[in-house]
């Protein structure tokens, strides 16, 4: 029988036969792909033709199309529903796909045929995105170490390999341990909490196939439960169970493996003639060195400690008046906090979201698109991976644009956190394709019957993915190579972050924040004290996220610690870290950092791209609002459809007219001094 990974994905759109792939199809399937992937790759290198860029790059573009194809499925399942089949698989595949791409971007005959194209570019009558394609493509073999010696491409491929090994088992071991732990509730142990809390927690509890409660290390119910919960033991025992993921002792433990991913980091920058890993990698990036990714991260650290610092004495006094002594600590912060808000601001979550619900939101996003960009998303009635996964078609003028799907729920199988990703990438290189495009995030999911209620932090989130959905949907290149969210990691959250801003605009939660059973607009003067209460709690928030960024860069500035561990509490102790807030990610669930290189040494980018984002929806504010048509059009023109054709600077100089300073990003974060 045809293996359906291999097959032709027939139907109106192509998308992947889910109902047909079992867990058995991968490893053939994938073993096939690499094997006619190496093929192509020997026929590009061997080409006895002259060197061009159609049998050169445009060859390598095409080459590895099953296995993208392939390996596009599985990874997007392995990461949203896993089985012990998929985890194994991963273990197997991570080395696997490692040495085959360093036998692509070190093979000699390649890099010969690449490096002669650089040097003629000029004379080659290049269109700018083919001229751009190949300078990357000459950039990532030349820093993959395509021009070191025999020996040292030999040594780097060991060290590339190992990563690979090394950055999966870490990943799987957060998913175990978030996974596999879990707190029993009883009745009196829900005091204090609201009806939506405690609903998840029967779902979560229905979910283990028990009666009652229990509290999960799902974020959407542990952050919750910690500002709700009256019961301090409990909430003191959730939180540690929290922040020690990855660091319990035994078989998942990852503070080895984070030590050792470190070193070879080092190893691999060193052989590449680079100072550290940090210096290395930070080269292509919009911030270009570590010193510039400092300056930014200290800039805003002191008026973030400050604020921090002056809230932690608020929230200590009304700890005290309850009768508790002793230091405010990281448990306590989120339970006085919403207490706090609720006087000051007189907001009350388990008031606020009836109005926010999952399906509210998830229609406001989408109008929200056809309102600056003109897109349409129509249900889609096709077997998808998972029951719970949506699935939209997403036209413009009755032109099919992508696919969306959305996949909202927690569950044991998904790894923690939100994301964007991809089954297929656009690209016009033999032929028009168009993306399918997924959301992944990580929602509480509602007692049966009940619609999903979302905090407006998860509406936040909601719309951050969907920004990276509308970099991904909106992409229009001719190569796959630069094509969506193929830019610098630094670059890549700035459509994530900018479509966050549409949230808060009041016209859209006048329409779409609507009561989930009534179906009564949110009152006025609930969405005044919302918006008013947008900067709340900023310093916490900042200085929580700052506090992961400067370990980050930390680890990968100089010589790689031989204790993780002892580094990260010297950073936070010559930061002068709040004594009542952790940083947001520590070392040994830091997936950012040691699930892969993405955001190695690169954790800054979020607040990087934050500048450019709150400059950025400036310029719709200046065009006199938050729908302007030109403004819609300039950054759909130079920044969600152009991908990397461009370096970062110049494609939001095309957009903006010249590069932010830090000003409205700190007047976002109310942290901005008055005077």
């Amino acid at each position: 029988m045809t293996n359906p990974l291999l097959g032709d994905w027939g139907g109106a759109f192509a998308l992947p036969p889910f109902a047909d792939i079992t867990d058995a199809d991968f490893a053939p399937a994938l073993d096939t792909a690499l094997t006619e992937a190496r093929a192509n790759i020997a026929a590009i290198s061997a080409d006895p033709r002259p060197v061009g860029f159609a049998n050169t790059i445009e060859a390598l573009e095409l080459a590895e199309e099953m296995l993208d194809r392939v390996s596009g499925v599985f990874f997007n399942l392995v990461s949203s529903d896993a089985t012990e089949a998929r985890l194994a698989l991963q273990q197997e595949l991570a080395p696997k796909l490692a040495a085959f791409s360093s036998e692509v971007t070190t093979n000699p005959d390649l890099w010969r045929r690449i490096d002669d194209l650089w040097g003629r570019c000029d004379t080659l009558g290049l269109s700018p995105e083919q001229a751009r394609v190949l300078e990357l493509y000459h950039r990532m073999f030349l820093r993959a170490g395509a021009a070191l010696s025999e020996e040292g491409r030999a040594r780097m491929a060991e060290v590339t390999g190992r990563l690979a090994v090394l950055t999966t088992g870490f990943t799987q071991n957060v998913l175990a341990e978030e996974r596999d732990w879990w707190m029993p509730l009883e009745d009196g142990d829900l005091a204090g909490l609201p009806e939506f809390v405690r609903g998840g927690l029967a779902e979560a509890a229905a979910g283990r196939g028990r009666d009652g409660h229990v509290l999960t290390l799902n974020r959407s119910l542990i952050v919750p439960f910690l500002q709700f919960s009256t019961r301090r033991e409990l909430r003191e025992r959730a939180y540690a169970a929290w922040v020690a993921r990855g660091a319990n002792g035994g078989a998942t433990d990852n503070r080895a493996i984070a030590a050792e991913i470190l070193r070879l980091r080092e190893e691999r920058a060193r052989l590449l003639g680079y100072e550290s890993f940090a210096a290395y990698k930070l080269e292509p990036e919009m911030a270009r060195t570590p010193a510039a990714v400092r300056d930014l991260l200290m800039r805003v650290w002191a008026p973030a400690r400050a604020k921090a610092e002056a809230d932690a004495e608020v929230l200590a006094r009304l700890m005290h008046e309850d009768g508790i002594n002793g230091q405010l600590e990281p448990w306590d912060w989120r339970y006085y906090s919403e207490r706090r808000r609720k006087a000051e601001h007189d907001l009350d979550e388990a008031a606020l979201k009836p109005y926010l619900p999952l399906d509210g939101m998830i229609a406001a996003a989408f109008d929200t698109a056809y309102r600056l960009f003109g897109l349409e998303f129509r249900p889609l009635e096709v077997a998808l991976y998972h029951p719970e996964a949506r699935a939209w078609e997403v036209t413009r003028q009755g032109r099919h644009i992508a696919v969306f799907i959305g996949d909202y729920f927690a569950r044991p199988s998904k790894r923690s956190g939100a994301w964007m990703s991809a089954f297929r990438g656009q690209r016009k290189l033999g032929g028009d394709r168009r993306p399918v495009i997924v959301n992944t995030c990580n929602f509480a999911r509602p007692v049966e019957g009940q619609p999903a209620l979302l905090s407006f932090d998860d509406a936040r989130t909601l719309f951050h993915e969907f920004g990276h959905a509308l970099h991904g949907m909106l992409s229009d290149v001719t190569y796959g190579f630069v094509a969506g969210t193929a830019v610098t990691r630094d670059f890549v959250e700035l459509p994530s972050q900018l479509f966050e801003h549409w949230l808060e605009v009041p016209e859209v939660l006048q329409k779409f924040a609507r009561h989930a059973e009534t179906g009564a607009p949110m009152p006025q003067d609930l969405m005044e004290r919302l918006l008013a209460a947008s900067t709340y709690d900023q310093g916490f928030a900042t200085v929580e996220y700052l506090a992961s960024a400067l370990v980050d860069l930390a680890f990968h500035e100089g010589v790689a610690p031989d204790d993780p561990m002892a580094m990260q509490d010297k950073v936070l102790a010559d930061l002068g870290m709040p004594h009542a807030i952790r940083m947001r990610h520590a070392t040994p669930h830091f997936t950012h950092v040691f699930s892969g290189d993405g955001y190695s040494a690169g954790y800054y980018s979020y607040m990087w791209s934050e500048v450019l984002d709150a400059d950025a929806f400036d310029a719709f504010r200046e065009a006199g609002g938050p729908f302007d048509h030109e403004t819609a059009r300039r950054l759909e023109a130079n920044i969600l459809s152009a991908g990397g054709t461009q370096e970062a600077e110049a494609l939001y100089i095309a957009f903006r007219g010249r590069l932010p300073g830090v000003e409205a990003m700190l007047r976002g974060r109310g942290l901005l001094d008055p005077a």
